[in-house]
C-alpha cells in the first residue's frame, strides 16, 4: 500500500445508513437506487489518498469527527485513525436530518 494512502473502512451504522438510502430510492427505482449507493461509495474513496478533504466543527460533534458533503443531499461523517492509517466512515446522513 502507498505511504500515502489510507483504507477506507466502513463502520457498522454508516453501512446501515446506506442501506435505508437504498431501500428508499428503491422503492421507486431499483436500478436507480442501486446506481445511487455506489455513487455514494465511490464518492469515499478520495479519502483514502485526501483524509483531511472534509472539514470538522459542526456544532455537537466531538472535533475528531469530519464531514465530507458528497451529494447535494447527502453528508458522510468520519474521523482518521492515523495511527492504523485509517478513514472510519461513521454516519452518512440526508442534509435535513439531524447530525449522528
Amino acid at each position: 500500500m502507498d505511504q500515502k494512502t489510507y483504507a477506507i473502512q466502513w463502520r457498522p451504522a454508516a453501512v446501515a445508513d446506506l442501506d435505508a438510502i437504498i431501500d428508499f430510492i428503491g422503492k421507486d427505482s431499483p436500478k436507480t437506487a442501486g446506481e445511487f449507493g455506489e455513487l455514494l461509495r465511490e464518492k469515499t474513496l478520495m479519502l483514502a489518498d485526501h483524509p483531511q478533504a472534509g472539514k470538522s466543527g459542526r456544532p455537537g460533534l466531538p472535533a475528531y469527527v469530519l464531514e465530507l458533503v458528497v451529494h447535494r443531499h447527502y453528508i458522510v461523517f468520519y474521523r482518521i485513525r492515523s495511527s492504523k492509517r485509517i478513514v472510519e466512515i461513521l454516519r452518512i446522513k440526508h442534509t435535513a436530518r439531524q447530525t449522528p
